[in-house]
């Protein structure tokens, strides 16, 4: 009877010991959870961590604070004269989100709706129903990572290029300028 009492003791014992081993690793997962919201409350990993994107053939990188969510290509409701690169409306959640191509709006071909397609839709902060046809997502990329490009871009809302470890060139694009952009907010005929 000690023997199975003392059994009894060591399985509890090491039940508490794993409780609180538990307990510490939660410990530590919420404040490590609360460093990265108070960095992405500061900016201070907004600049370092952006979306990597393809629009047409050309590499763009996203601020995480100005893009919001990523779906994939539904029905896209056309809408009559108005510009072809404005694709339409679509609707995200229940609101209501206009589609453009920017390809097609920087001069480039049409960017084909394919598996890989998404569209971007802008961060409610900006006040803009609107979403970026995308040829397709590669993720978060690091620009510390990368080499600042002298002599920026040609555009206001395209504000800095970078290069990466590969040699591929990355265009910031920066959605709260492209939206002051009266051409861009222009999409009748």
């Amino acid at each position: 009877m000690t023997q199975s009492t003392s059994d009894l003791n060591s399985g509890l014992a090491s039940k508490m010991a794993d409780s609180g081993a538990r307990r510490t690793r939660l410990r530590e997962f919420q404040t490590q959870l609360v460093e990265r919201m108070q960095a992405a409350t500061s900016g201070a990993t907004s600049q370092a961590r952006q979306l990597g994107v393809m629009i047409g053939q050309s590499r763009w990188l996203l601020n995480l604070q100005e893009a919001g969510e990523i779906v994939s290509v539904g029905t896209i409701a056309k809408v009559p004269l108005t510009q072809d690169w404005f694709l339409g409306l679509t609707n995200i959640r229940g609101n209501l989100i206009s589609v453009v191509d920017l390809a097609h709006f920087s001069g480039m071909p049409p960017t084909p709706i394919d598996k890989e397609s998404r569209i971007v839709a802008f961060a409610p902060a900006l006040g803009f129903n609107c979403g970026l046809l995308v040829s397709r997502v590669m993720g978060l990329r690091n620009v510390a990572d990368m080499t600042s490009q002298s002599g920026g871009a040609d555009i206001a809302w395209a504000t800095q290029r970078y290069v990466d470890r590969d040699a591929h060139v990355w265009t910031e694009l920066n959605l709260s300028f492209i939206v002051q952009d009266p051409r861009f907010l222009h999409v009748g005929l």
